[in-house]
């Protein structure tokens, strides 16, 4: 296995063995993005660009709330830090092809992509969701590109928040024109309400807050739902 950038292998070995005795994805979802809590927030972690050869960053000490998501669900899929790694080039790159282009930049592609492979399945939203159409244009060196996706709007939260499970990835559909999602975090059921997990920048570190309270913090278009789905 090439070692990717920022690969700390006793650390994935680490966190691999604390999920271990969890038996479903969605329960090691829960025990490794707890075990990251805390972890230092890094914008721009990652290699590459329209103009810079892109490189694999696998580093598990810092992330942005995409990286926070994606170390998270890697090492919930994998047996092995080699899998890990896999598991990593698989979600972050269209195809696995570690290039600049290809890499997942808006969320919609990246859920999109994951749905296919079956790493993530939409969370059934029936007649909640609204459907919102975009021109992608936040990533200078990208062309931009039409758009459309659903979503359930904060006011229709109480009626999909019994949808919800522990484990669950929520995208958060930007109120602009030119994105699609501004943040993303997890999921987690504790003592009967929902929280969520993510690598906030404002706090400067992975942090696990109310979700309710998150919502009434921030604008947005609505929310995306997503469910780790089993390893093949």
């Amino acid at each position: 296995m090439k070692k990717p950038l920022g690969l700390d292998l006793r650390r994935a070995r680490a966190l691999l063995s604390k999920a271990k005795p969890r038996r479903s994805v969605a329960a090691r979802v829960e025990t490794i993005s707890a075990a990251l809590l805390g972890c230092p927030y890094e914008a721009f972690g990652l290699v590459g660009s329209a103009e810079t050869p892109e490189a694999l960053v696998a580093k598990l000490d810092r992330f942005d709330c995409v990286t926070y998501v994606e170390t998270v669900l890697a090492l919930s899929r994998a047996a092995d830090p080699e899998g890990f790694v896999e598991e990593l080039r698989l979600l972050r790159y269209e195809g696995g092809a570690v290039e600049w282009a290809k890499r997942n930049h808006y969320m919609v592609g990246w859920a999109r992509a994951n749905s296919k492979r079956r790493a993530v399945w939409p969370v059934a939203a029936e007649k909640l969701a609204v459907r919102k159409e975009r021109t992608l244009k936040a990533v200078p060196g990208l062309p931009p590109r039409p758009e459309r996706f659903w979503c359930v709007p904060k006011s229709k939260m109480k009626a999909f928040a019994p949808r919800l499970a522990s484990g669950d990835l929520l995208l958060f559909a930007s109120t602009k024109a030119g994105i699609d999602v501004f943040h993303c975090g997890l999921v987690v059921l504790a003592e009967g309400k929902l929280r969520l997990r993510h690598a906030s920048r404002s706090a400067g570190s992975v942090v696990e807050q109310d979700l309710d309270a998150f919502l009434r913090a921030n604008r947005m278009a609505g929310l995306v739902a997503l469910r780790p789905q089993e390893v093949a």
